[in-house]
């Protein structure tokens, strides 16, 4: 069987021997490509039995095209960039790997979360340039630091990386709100969405982008937090509304935000919050996933994802 990998650029130089060492009567060749456009899919991939792609599109007319194509493993949680309905017709079946990156991802919010708090980026770029340097005593207290200890956290999206962030918020001392989705009446243990917002000192997004999210958190929602409220989302791009964002930090309607994710990935230059020159805003380049442990759990499942298939076994497929 041949495995081909479209965007192996998105594992990071990770050790891919695991996928060598598939049963041999599975694997006959495996061929790895860094990145891969459009017009090469079908190039690439038309001797192709096992397709891994982390975000390369694959549309109808691309799987229509590869008659011996058996199985893609998406090398990511989110299959947006596969044609379910397209491959189920076609009898291709498609496999995930979700809670991989969980350790990876509540450590990044947290990175960003504490810098934040912290001002450490404020003071690691004041001794970067001299500002420090040029001090009348010992140390430079010129940006405001505070604890998170005893602030109300506000987690939007409960699974399995919300109650991660969760566990670390009560290890530091937070009070933990999880917030009921917006416009429904609060389970036990959750809190009204919009009350939620109203009462947290930090707010931290844990949701998939859908129909329902998009544009969550936008100026309705930022104006009912508090003016020292800080926004983190590592979830996906398009849940906080960009413009409405830089305006509320603009503003000082919050008190700053740190994101990983915009609505187009690689950002644009003419992004909202790329444009923004503001010191009270981070943004990452969609990495809070991508520790070497998360990647090297990512390229494990996806072998045997692909050794389940081959043994008959239902083993994370989505299609």
């Amino acid at each position: 069987m041949n495995i081909v990998i479209l965007d192996a650029a998105t594992l990071n130089n990770t050790d891919l021997s695991v996928l060598n060492k598939i049963n041999a009567k599975i694997m006959t060749q495996i061929e790895f490509y860094e990145t891969t456009s459009k017009t090469q899919i079908f190039e690439r991939c038309h001797n192709a039995d096992i397709i891994i792609t982390n975000k390369v599109h694959l549309a109808h007319h691309d799987l229509a095209q590869l008659p011996k194509l058996k199985l893609i493993c998406i090398a990511a949680t989110g299959t947006n960039n596969i044609n379910l309905i397209s491959a189920k017709k076609l009898g291709i079946a498609v496999t995930n790997v979700a809670g991989y990156s969980t350790a990876s991802v509540v450590q990044h919010t947290f990175t960003l979360l504490l810098t934040l708090m912290n001002s450490s980026h404020k003071y690691i770029q004041d001794c970067q340039n001299g500002v420090w340097q040029k001090s009348s005593m010992f140390c430079s207290l010129k940006h405001s630091m505070n604890e998170v200890q005893n602030k109300t956290l506000a987690i939007i999206g409960y699974g399995d990386l919300g109650k991660g962030v969760a566990d670390i918020a009560q290890a530091f001392g937070m009070h933990v709100l999880i917030c009921e989705r917006k416009g429904s009446q609060p389970r036990e243990g959750r809190t009204d969405f919009n009350s939620a917002l109203t009462q947290a000192d930090i707010i931290s997004i844990h949701c998939p982008l859908t129909a329902e999210t998009h544009n969550l958190i936008s100026d309705t929602e930022l104006n009912l937090m508090k003016p020292s409220a800080v926004l983190i989302n590592t979830a996906r791009g398009g849940i906080v509304d960009e413009k409405a964002l830089v305006n509320a930090l603009e503003s000082k309607t919050i008190q700053a935000a740190a994101t990983d994710v915009l609505t187009k990935e690689p950002a644009d230059d003419d992004n909202p919050l790329i444009r923004y020159s503001g010191n009270n805003l981070i943004i990452t380049p969609h990495i809070a996933w991508a520790s070497k442990e998360s990647i090297n759990r990512l390229v494990n499942e996806i072998s045997l994802n692909i050794k389940a298939f081959y043994n008959d076994e239902n083993r994370n497929r989505v299609e």
